[in-house]
């Protein structure tokens, strides 16, 4: 739908405009969020799939969040530490909010393998678990190494079930070309920069406040009565 994408790609553009440049200097986050027209209808990025196991919240939630995020990425940490845990809280667990997750890799070669470990967590149910230890470990600045030997221990710590099965995946060739193929089609869409969210037809980025997401949220589920 042309309409939509064009909307799409305006959102984004506004969304990322730099008034301040964030602490990396990577892909700066923008610390902005603005509404673009999309026609009442959602973005085809969309899945609302209910056996989408990169995805948390009710299949038929009345607004769901898209999350672009990096596993390797400090902003992104500093969502899921500091903010993911009041939005799950306060909206998932009510049914108000579904977040669909697409893990992307903009910080080279280790972010793309930690994307893969990130699929291969998820092939077992186990993504939210293994994507927050990781966010969890991850240092105030910079970006944390990631090489094979330590994604295999986040793995045990988190408690995958099927070991064996979780590092044969992390030399799946189909995994990696998900992320590959998930990192092409979020520059295509124009995302440049993570974290980024979409809900609705309003697109938040960067390491926000909690109050921000919540209007952001709010905003979403207003425009979506």
């Amino acid at each position: 739908m042309l309409g939509a994408a064009a909307a799409f790609l305006l959102l984004v553009a506004v969304a990322q405009f730099l008034p301040d440049q964030s602490p990396t200097a990577d892909a700066p986050e923008a610390n902005a969020s603005e509404q673009a027209e999309g026609g009442g209808e959602e973005f085809d990025f969309v899945r609302r799939d209910p056996e989408d196991p990169m995805a948390i919240g009710a299949v038929d939630a009345p607004v769901v969040m898209t999350e672009w995020v990096d596993l390797r990425c400090p902003f992104c940490a500093v969502v899921s530490r500091e903010t993911m845990p009041t939005l799950i809280d306060k909206y998932v667990d009510s049914e108000q909010l579904r977040i669909e997750f697409n893990v992307v890799a903009y910080f080279g070669e280790q972010s793309e393998d930690a994307a893969v470990a990130g699929q291969a967590a998820a092939e077992q149910d186990m993504f939210m678990e293994y994507m927050t230890a990781l966010f969890e470990a991850a240092p105030e600045r910079g970006h944390p190494d990631t090489p094979r030997d330590k994604l295999i221990e986040f793995a045990e710590e988190v408690g995958i079930p099927d070991m064996e099965q979780f590092t044969d995946d992390l030399d799946s060739s189909e995994l990696r070309q998900n992320v590959q193929n998930n990192t092409q089609h979020a520059q295509q869409l124009g995302v440049s920069a993570v974290p980024f969210f979409v809900a609705g037809e309003t697109a938040l980025s960067g390491a926000q406040p909690t109050s921000s997401f919540e209007q952001f949220i709010d905003q979403a589920l207003t425009e979506a009565q």
